[in-house]
């Protein structure tokens, strides 16, 4: 096993930081690691917004579904899809008149725009992850900074083409930190050749026959196995439905509109 899968396997997700400060080297190392992501056509259509105040990290773990750890994390990075560099640069080199000499169409940022810097804004994100990882500086990804979008809109300065896709929080290991790690389920229900394949009732079984070990009987949602138990804790949860909520009100900013 090479020295980049050792780092990739060891990896697990952490919570507890020693209380020390990134070092000026190791945080350089970790953003050029992710600047140097592959991205859609070279554009690099993401921000990433480094947070270090204390008062603003204890926002966001409030705002990000009332996480303490958030605020002692030394280090947050929030990587942001960001097309409102490359179209406030169209327009001020002259784009918009060229379109309507050339009759093409000079549109708003809309729905494919904004999947293509989430992916690039994730794989930023990931290649900071291992680089931090390989540093002995452990991450946690924060997703819930989906949530809230008016609020973290305005704590952040946000621009309407712009949309915080993640959170991460940095902290170095502490010496005793014990690894747990968690089980993945088995490739052969995420790995497919050539075709997708619909998994049968008998191979869902199997999937998830770990994770029904973690059913329990007398619980608070009233479950009468793991699946409900699940959603009703995470998909049908109050911070889904926020979620979901946030994202219909910042993708009415990407509708493709006439410029």
């Amino acid at each position: 096993m090479n020295s980049v899968i050792d780092v990739i396997n060891k990896r697990v997700s952490l919570r507890k930081y020693a209380q020390r400060d990134i070092s000026k080297e190791h945080l350089n190392l970790i953003i050029d690691s992710a600047i140097k992501a592959p991205t859609a056509g070279n554009q690099c259509l993401y921000s990433i917004i480094m947070i270090k105040d204390s008062e603003t990290k204890e926002i966001l773990s409030k705002s990000c579904d009332n996480q303490p750890f958030i605020a002692k994390a030394p280090l947050i990075l929030i990587f942001a899809a960001d097309q409102q560099k490359w179209f406030d640069y169209f327009q001020h080199r002259g784009v918009k008149e060229y379109a309507k000499k050339e009759n093409i169409s000079f549109e708003a940022p809309q729905e494919s725009d904004f999947i293509i810097a989430c992916e690039d804004a994730l794989i930023a994100a990931q290649n900071a992850v291992i680089a931090a990882e390989s540093l002995g500086i452990g991450s946690c990804y924060i997703g819930d900074i989906i949530e809230n979008y008016e609020f973290h809109k305005e704590l952040l300065n946000l621009e309407d083409w712009v949309f915080p896709v993640c959170m991460l929080c940095f902290g170095y290991y502490e010496e005793d930190f014990k690894r747990v790690y968690r089980k993945r389920f088995d490739k052969k229900f995420i790995v497919f050749e050539e075709k997708y394949k619909k998994l049968t009732t008998d191979e869902l079984e199997e999937m998830f026959e770990e994770k029904e070990k973690r059913y329990v009987e007398n619980n608070k949602y009233n479950a009468e196995n793991f699946a409900q138990m699940l959603y009703a804790q995470k998909t049908g949860a109050e911070f889904s439905r926020e979620m979901a909520r946030s994202m219909r009100v910042a993708l009415k900013k990407w509708d493709g509109r006439k410029l």
